[in-house]
């Protein structure tokens, strides 16, 4: 076997023993997908598509030549083997056709191996995002049935406790209600005694505003008369004055005709 299909047989063992490595069952896809993290992957990921597209060109290359060689050999096959000149030339390109066609399965199995082994690291590190989504999602979900059982816990616990105060409501409300109507009546009946007195009251100033009426009027009036009699006194007074002094003057002249009589 030549270098290069040595160098190809060892990628081909690689390649099967990666795969068998990803498939092994007790190993999750989380784990490779933190492999797949490591900053070394990051360094070599823009070099990883040159590299891929490189290798998949170079081993379609040699299963080319592999089918090449294959056609080759198969028809120098029936050729030597119909000629009896050389007898040793047909297991010689027997085993040269045998080359051929491990190569062509070594490149072939090569080139299948490398596409799968791409999409299988593709579907691991898919896997892995969704398993860490649906652990995330699977933590949410029950973090939100405990909220909405907490949510549920907590409308129970708050209707009892408005049921419980509607009712201790309903009774205050009541007890007041039946105080608000018992002062209703209370301050009904204390506005009828003070519009009674009200009344009352506007009743005997309309009598008293009365009385000082006629009592004015009757004042004005003894006023009225006091002075009438006022001055019939003076008139009186004066009367009698003139007449006292008239008596006063005879009383004296009589004397004096007695005298000289």
């Amino acid at each position: 076997m030549t270098l290069q299909w040595t160098a190809v047989a060892t990628f081909l063992y690689a390649e099967i023993g990666l795969i068998l490595l990803f498939c092994l069952p007790f190993i999750p896809p989380q784990r490779w997908q933190k492999i797949f993290s490591f900053n070394v992957w990051g360094k070599i990921a823009t070099f990883w598509n040159k590299a891929f597209l490189s290798i998949i060109v170079l081993l379609i290359v040699l299963f080319l030549d592999a089918v090449r060689e294959v056609r080759k050999y198969s028809s120098t096959a029936v050729i030597e083997k119909g000629s009896p000149s050389r007898p040793g030339a047909h297991e010689h390109t027997q085993m040269k056709l045998f080359r051929s066609q491990r190569n062509l399965y070594i490149s072939g199995f090569s080139l299948f191996f490398w596409l799968v082994l791409r999409r299988l690291v593709t579907l691991i590190t898919q896997l892995a995002n969704e398993m860490s989504n649906k652990g995330e999602l699977k933590n949410q979900a029950e973090s939100t049935n405990e909220a909405a059982r907490n949510f549920m816990k907590e409308n129970e616990k708050l209707k009892q406790l408005l049921k419980s105060y509607n009712k201790e409501e309903k009774h205050i409300l009541e007890a007041e209600n039946k105080k608000l109507v018992e002062d209703k009546e209370k301050l009904k009946t204390e506005l009828k005694k003070t519009s009674d007195a009200l009344s009352k009251a506007q009743n005997d100033i309309m009598a008293m505003k009365i009385q000082a009426e006629s009592l004015s009027k009757e004042y004005d009036r003894l006023l009225k008369e006091h002075s009438e009699l006022q001055d019939d006194t003076q008139d009186t007074q004066s009367s009698y004055i003139g007449q006292g002094s008239a008596e006063t003057s005879a009383v004296p002249s009589a004397q004096w005709h007695i005298v000289s009589v």
